[in-house]
């Protein structure tokens, strides 16, 4: 998920297609509102297999925009860097639940083109490397949060320690994130094709 404040929707959509790392330009295609499921299905009818393409579904709440992607896309995108461009305030959370492998939430907070901070958010050295990466004074505040909040906890269920790093997260950027429309409502769709 890729959240943006001081862009639209539309816009945080546009950029994304610009950081796509393969060789053609990708446009946005409008393909309506889709749950994540039925974006998966639109996806494997287009793509053959969903994991070949790349779609998102956009939203907003409060200041932020939103998007949730599908398909391969963690390989697909460069660094978002980029998409901070112009003073834009730009998070991108990465979840791997399908991957069998205990992989924590990514984290990683852009501003006006420059990498903040970045780190999983358990805070351990089980992926890359342990602490907060980034800019000096923020890579430091933003590791005094999680470690206030009991993380690193290797002996925690890895759901609760899941819930308090996105809990920390979210208190530091004021994100309030609906819930029911991005799990299972509707929300616009987009694909990301080559142009």
């Amino acid at each position: 998920m890729v959240l943006a404040r001081g862009i639209p929707p539309r816009e945080l959509a546009n950029r994304l297609a610009e950081t796509v790392s393969y060789d053609a330009e990708h446009i946005v295609v409008e393909v309506g509102d889709h749950t994540g499921e039925s974006l998966l299905e639109l996806m494997d009818d287009a793509c053959g297999d969903s994991s070949d393409g790349i779609g998102l579904r956009l939203g907003s709440t409060g200041d932020w925009a939103y998007a949730v992607a599908y398909g391969g896309w963690p390989g697909e995108f460069g660094m978002p860097a980029p998409v901070s461009r112009g003073g834009a305030h730009v998070c991108l959370l990465e979840y791997e639940e399908e991957n069998g492998k205990p992989v924590p939430p990514q984290f990683a907070y852009f501003h006006d083109g420059r990498l903040l901070s970045a780190c999983n958010l358990h805070l351990d050295a089980s992926w890359g490397c342990q602490g907060v990466e980034g800019e000096h004074a923020t890579a430091a505040s933003s590791q005094e949060l999680p470690t206030a909040a009991g993380l690193p906890d290797p002996e925690g269920d890895r759901r609760e320690v899941h819930r308090t790093a996105s809990g920390v997260v979210e208190g530091y950027f004021g994100l309030s994130l609906p819930q029911d429309p991005i799990v299972s409502g509707t929300l616009p769709a987009v694909l990301l094709e080559p142009a």
